[in-house]
């Protein structure tokens, strides 16, 4: 099976992509709005259809991305009967399997956090997503969302705390770096939850945690209970309008060589090979700026910041560096020439100074 766990480091939260090899359906547990565009190109990479959008609950710390993605890929959005969300394509309770190809996830109804929770077992019960039930040598908090001890205290002991001992444990978020744990280690070593630990004893660990308010919920619950739907669609994940452009898993934005040669005077081309690269075999760009990339960060001066820049090497990769070195120094609309002047040179458009 393919596995990814991937992180959102604004909301601590933790997306799972899983996907079968054999048909390459895929699913995310646990999407955020922001991310979708890292997302996606994922998905694109790995040669993947995504097939479904998983929640765990209705999230109070960020926007899901289900929604977001059902417009760009055509997924479905799958969420609990429990959940009070409305918008989705999937309502599924305990027991049900949610399919991906030859492989599928078995539904846990764990409520205690939110009243719509659920923990996600994998078919061979090799691992399991928990959500804000279970967390690493934690749980999620239980003061707000129908929130209950009783309930989670029960969720955890009768169903999760069932599993095999070996079943890895993987949580919707940790604030400490852990990525991982198992039932064996939960039982034994979680503060709050470990099979030692009393009803009471726990009823009382959360009702003196202390926690301050979340500072989204006022955003997030209400987009969430809409399935991430956002009031002002044309600002989805603030993705660039200025090019056709896409965004790679590596973290930055592309763009292709045809777009590139009918929209040259719109943008700013800059050359980050060293010189006699610039005048050499593979030619340039014509109007191209040459920066070599060593004296970028100075000679980004140069550069207009309200105009778009996109960046060009040999392969694409020094440029690809480029691209974040300019959005580090605050350019907004800036963009990496896809294959840079390989690609340039086999789609046979014209170079300046190339030699014979």
């Amino acid at each position: 099976m393919i596995f990814r766990q991937l992180f959102d480091q604004q909301s601590s939260t933790y997306t799972y992509l899983l996907a079968d090899p054999a048909s390459r359906e895929s699913v995310l547990i646990d999407p955020v709005f922001e991310q979708v565009p890292r997302e996606i190109a994922l998905i694109e990479e790995l040669g993947l259809r995504l097939r479904m959008s998983l929640e765990t609950h209705v999230h109070a710390d960020h926007v899901t991305g289900g929604w977001l993605l059902r417009q760009r890929l055509g997924s479905r959005i799958a969420v609990s009967d429990r959940s009070g969300a409305e918008g989705a394509d999937i309502y599924f309770g305990e027991g049900d399997k949610l399919k991906f190809g030859g492989r599928h996830l078995t539904v846990l109804a764990t409520p205690g956090h939110t009243g719509g929770c659920s923990t996600f077992v994998l078919d061979d019960a090799s691992m399991a997503f928990t959500g804000d039930c279970v967390l690493i040598r934690g749980c999620g908090r239980t003061d707000f969302q129908q929130g209950d001890p009783a309930a989670m205290y029960a969720s955890v002991h009768n169903k999760i705390f069932s599993l095999p001992d070996e079943c890895l444990l993987y949580p919707a978020h940790d604030y400490r770096g852990s990525t991982v744990t198992s039932v064996a280690e939960e039982k034994i070593y979680n503060p709050r939850l470990g099979t030692e630990v009393g009803l009471e004893d726990f009823r009382g660990y959360m009702e003196n945690l202390g926690l301050p308010h979340p500072k989204q919920i006022d955003i997030a619950v209400p987009a969430n209970l809409k399935c991430g739907e956002p009031a002002k669609p044309a600002s989805a994940a603030n993705e660039p309008v200025w090019a056709p452009l896409t965004f790679t898993y590596a973290g930055f934005w592309e763009l292709q060589p045809g777009w590139l040669e009918e929209h040259r005077s719109q943008v700013q081309v800059v050359d980050v090979r060293e010189r006699e690269e610039f005048e050499g075999i593979l030619g340039h760009i014509e109007g191209a700026t040459l920066i070599p990339l060593g004296q970028l960060q100075d000679g980004a001066a140069r550069l207009h910041k309200d105009k778009p820049v996109v960046t060009v090497c040999r392969s694409g990769a020094r440029s690809a560096q480029a691209v974040m070195m300019l959005e580090k120094q605050g350019f907004g609309m800036v963009a990496n020439l896809a294959g840079g002047m390989l690609r340039w040179r086999s789609q046979r458009l014209p170079v300046e100074a190339a030699a014979d």
